[in-house]
């Protein structure tokens, strides 16, 4: 199993939601963050003075998926958030090895 966590822009949620929706993607948390990259924040102008946003506003999004889905969900957030400009975010992709639901106490991929 593996854990796909993508760190999008905010107007990027409803069309990845889709994406993954229709990737077959049944369970996604969704988290509001703050950071930067690269950029390491945007200067913006307002009434004339300048001013600097070190901490962009952005959404996580985390899910946990079979190894032989992680290709085809990761190409779906790719080409539903993608505006070829900076800022656009990054997926990063973890190992899980194990996962339990507590209701019943179920074990292995059959729980995500």
């Amino acid at each position: 199993m593996k854990k796909i966590e993508a760190i999008i822009r905010p107007e990027s949620i409803d069309a990845v939601r889709s994406a993954l929706n229709a990737a077959g993607v049944t369970g996604l948390m969704v988290s509001d963050i703050e950071g930067h990259g690269k950029q390491k924040g945007v200067v913006q102008q307002w009434r004339g003075e300048k001013y600097k946003i070190e901490l962009l506003q952005k959404i996580k999004i985390e899910t946990v998926v079979k190894d032989k889905d992680v290709e085809r969900i990761s190409k779906a957030i790719i080409d539903s958030a993608r505006t070829g400009e900076i800022g656009d975010g990054k997926i990063f992709i973890y190992s899980v090895d194990e996962a339990i639901r507590i209701r019943t106490g179920e074990k292995g991929e059959s729980v995500i």
